[in-house]
């Protein structure tokens, strides 16, 4: 009985997702709830990998709004500058962000704690600063055009195919992270996690292990950066700003460390957040951060393994 309510459990998890996206819409009332859902989404998408890489791997990232606006950028300039089709320019772009994350990765994961932290933070910079003062192929600080994506000759202007094209991209990317997670490799990210000498002891290579889950959550990130960059129609450096690398993290950390769905939720509740506290003025951002300071105090583990602790059937 236990194994089928385990098996069941994240299986009911990712109907209830795709059941809350697929009705969502009939309460929108005009283009701008659909603009703020549509950004949600992405960030949903984005912290769902962040949280591979932070809660079931245990290593820290500061740096991954660096992918983020990367992903932004390449597909922008193959598409704009030279005049690749989006759809090609798109998965040009996650290549790009792949393989710099391999490059990069090997040498940072062996780095731990506030080390790696700080590594992470460096690259995230390190981009945002090409970004800004490249500015014969990037456009400098103001940013440059992305043409519309276009699929089977059609540009997506409007808000509801863009709305469903992302809605698909989350639910697809939830069901990867958790048949992931219940593979031999999650098995060997927990393992990392729990102890990184013990996994090694038992035989398994860590550092590939890390390598691994390093690429994927960036390619994610690289993935939202190219939606976004297609969608708004402009990108800037400001895609990669270390706030936005904040923001991620606090997302996972939010939602609940190692829960895939906990990632969904945080970063709805962050995305959605400000948007009801633009009445407060000048005091926006002070109650912002006491909304999270008390959550963070009351739940540390985040918002679903508190309820995990009510609710026994809830996981991921």
């Amino acid at each position: 009985m236990n194994r089928l309510g385990n098996i069941l459990t994240p299986r009911l998890g990712l109907a209830v997702l795709a059941l809350v996206l697929a009705a969502a819409p009939f309460g929108f009332a005009n283009p701008y709830q659909y603009d703020v859902a549509i950004h949600v989404l992405i960030n949903a998408l984005v912290a769902v990998g962040l949280n591979l890489l932070i809660g079931y791997a245990g290593q820290i990232s500061l740096g991954h709004a660096g992918f983020f606006g990367l992903g932004a950028y390449v597909t922008a300039i193959l598409s704009a500058n030279y005049g690749w089709p989006v759809l090609l320019s798109i998965p040009a772009a996650l290549v790009v962000v792949g393989v710099l994350a391999f490059l990069v990765a090997r040498p940072i994961l062996r780095l731990s704690g506030h080390y790696l932290a700080m590594a992470t933070l460096g690259l995230g910079i390190l981009i945002s600063i090409i970004l800004r003062t490249e500015a014969g192929i990037t456009g400098g600080p103001d940013g440059m055009v992305a043409p519309p994506l276009s699929i089977a000759g059609m540009n997506l202007y409007s808000e509801v195919y863009w709305y469903a094209l992302v809605a698909v991209l989350l639910v697809l990317t939830v069901w990867l992270a958790l048949n992931l997670i219940d593979s031999p490799v999650g098995r060997a990210l927990r393992a990392v996690h729990g102890s990184e000498v013990a996994a090694q002891v038992v035989g398994v290579h860590t550092i590939s292990y890390k390598v691994l889950i390093f690429v994927v959550s960036a390619v994610l990130a690289g993935l939202g950066g190219t939606l976004t960059a297609h969608y708004s129609g402009f990108v800037t450096p400001d895609l990669a700003n270390f706030i936005y690398s904040i923001e991620f993290v606090t997302m996972v950390v939010l939602g609940g460390m190692a829960s895939t769905f906990g990632a969904v939720i945080g970063a709805v509740i962050l995305t959605l957040l400000p948007q009801f506290l633009t009445g407060f003025d000048d005091m926006e951002m002070m109650i912002f951060g006491l909304i999270l300071m008390v959550v963070i105090i009351f739940m540390p583990r985040g918002l679903i393994p508190a309820l995990t602790r009510v609710l026994p059937g809830v996981r991921r």
